[in-house]
This record gives C-alpha cells, structure tokens and sequence, in this order.
C-alpha cells in the first residue's frame, strides 16, 4: 500500500446465503461480490460502473461496513496509517466512520421527514461526541453555504426542498465530519438531467476544495465520463477491466464494456452511432456459468471461454482486464 493510496482493497466478497425449509438451511450462495481488488489514491475519483445487479451498491456498502464483507481486506490509509477496515470490530470502526461516508442513492427516501435539516446534517456531529449546540449550529451554517443552500433554512423539514436540494442536504450531512473519502451511490440518477449536471458540478468543486477522495457508483456512462479519473467496470460481481477514462472510452479491451459503451447515446446528431446489441440474460450469480462469465453472452467466445476462468491482470500501465482475448480484440 503506497503513501498515495487512500483506499486498499484486495478480494473483496460479499456471499448472501440462500436458505431453505423450515430450519432456514443453507442450500446455496448469491454472490453479489466476488474477489473485487482495486487501489484508489488520495484525491482521485474512481467510478464503478455496470448494469443493475453487477455488485457495485453491495461493493461500496462493504468497503463502508454498512454491511460486512463475506471475505477479502480492505485497508483506509489515514495520516499515513494503514487502518483494517474489514477486520475491524465496532469499537475500533467507530473513529473510522468519520473518514469515510456515503452519499445515497434516493434523497427522497435517506432523509428522515421528521428531522430538521439542522438535525439531519448535526447528528453524525453527535454520533462522534460533539455535544455542543452552538458549535454544531455554526458547522451546520457553513456546510449549507458550502453546497448552495442558505443557513438560515436549516430549522426546515425535507417536504420544503426539492430533488436537488435534498440531495445537496444529503452531501451536506456527508461533509459534516470532514471526511477523507466518500462513496457516492448512484449519487445523481434520481434527479432530472439539469438538477444531475449541478450536483455533478459541485462534487467537482467540492472534490477540488477540499481534497476529496470519491468512489463514484453509477450506470450512467455521459455522467462518468465528466467526473471521473479512472473507471472500473462490473459485471456479475466481478471487475472485468479497469483503466484510466480516457483509455476506457477509447480503446476498451473488454467485449462488455465495449458493449456498455456503445449503449450510451452521443449527444451529436451528425454522428452515425452503431450499437452493439448483447444477446442473451445477465448471468445468474447464484448459479454462474463455468469459464468467463460473459461468455455466454459474448460474441468472441471461443471453447476456451466456456471452460476456463480468465484471471483479472494488467494488459499494459494501469489497464486491467478479465479476458482471454483481451490482447486479440
């Protein structure tokens, strides 16, 4: 783990089990998550990205221990200590809590209707002992201002905001420990496209402030694209390629993410956008297929493909895939 890496994680798994019958037995696993590894440096934005259902919610809320991995290490550098996140127990994770925070996906349904905005935003303040009211109100006053809203609405309940607003308020409570990293769930994909490219601008802004450090979990490509530095993409619980955007959405080696890619509409309309159509169902992460776990699915599978796992390594400088015919394609 270098000095630049703020978050270290390596196999990450997350099994949820399948029971059955009266006595709950256990007959099978859903792997949601499976062997995930990735390094994220101080102030970098990496995005996860992925159809519904690839792991990347359940990715995020293990690395936060919102819920508990099944397996795997992940590792929180803060003032250059290396911090055991996923073996922690909760005595030893609470100081951790207030470096690393989320923001969610629905500001509608993570908001408590029966909290003032004051209250909302205070009570991770109250959580790490800042008992005192005044201090906490003057915090709460700068946070508000920091992401647009005016300090004197903070004695308002969620009802009297918008979408937009709430989702500032939410980014607002996430802020209010100052923490070092932030994971950002499908942050703007419940707001409409104006809303979205103001909530994406100030993450910029605040990301360039205050040295902020995101895991940025999105589906949409035009969103991750403008704020991201680097994108990993899965697929069935498994990261199939990972590299900096540019080379991502230029020259993809990996038949899913070129098929992502090409999904994404360009807002051009001289430009003639071939799609590339994938046949066939996501596979069922309770019951993978053997080999590659797109290949049914892919239209370059060869008889390797379907009998032999491809490892996840490193093409070229800091571009990482899971194929076999990544060098071919």
């Amino acid at each position: 783990m270098s000095q630049q890496t703020l978050l270290h994680v390596r196999g990450l798994k997350k099994h949820f089990p399948i029971t059955q019958g009266v006595f709950n037995r256990v007959v099978n696993h859903v792997k949601a998550v499976d062997d995930v590894s990735f390094d994220l440096r101080h102030g970098e934005c990496l995005s996860l990205v992925g159809e519904s259902g690839s792991g990347k919610t359940t990715a995020g809320r293990c690395i936060l221990r919102a819920i508990n991995p099944t397996a795997g290490k992940v590792e929180l550098r803060i003032n250059g200590q290396a911090h055991d996140v996923s073996g922690a127990d909760q005595k030893q994770l609470k100081p951790l809590r207030k470096h690393m925070q989320m923001i969610f996906q629905d500001p509608y349904a993570s908001l408590n209707p029966r909290m003032s905005v004051f209250e909302l935003i205070s009570e991770p303040m109250i959580a790490q002992g800042i008992t005192d009211k005044k201090q906490r109100r003057q915090r709460v006053g700068e946070l508000l201002s920091q992401v647009g809203l005016r300090p004197q609405h903070m004695q308002r309940y969620p009802h009297a905001f918008s979408g937009g607003q709430r989702q500032r308020i939410g980014i607002a409570r996430a802020l209010a420990l100052n923490p070092q990293l932030i994971v950002a769930d499908e942050a703007v994909s419940a707001l409409d496209v104006s809303v979205q490219a103001q909530v994406i601008n100030l993450l910029a802004k605040l990301r360039d402030e205050l040295n902020l450090t995101y895991l940025f979990i999105a589906h949409d490509l035009s969103v991750v694209r403008h704020i991201s530095d680097r994108v990993a993409v899965m697929y069935v619980g498994k990261l199939v390629e990972l590299a900096d955007v540019e080379t991502l959405f230029t020259r993809p080696l990996h038949p899913y993410t070129a098929a992502l890619l090409s999904a994404a509409p360009i807002a051009d309309p001289t430009c003639r956008h071939r799609h590339q159509q994938l046949h066939g169902e996501v596979a069922d992460p309770s019951n993978p297929p053997s080999g590659c776990l797109f290949h049914p699915r892919c239209p370059y599978a060869e008889q390797r493909c379907r009998m032999e796992e491809p490892t996840y390594r490193e093409i070229e400088n800091g571009h990482h895939v899971r194929c076999h015919l990544a060098e071919s394609l």
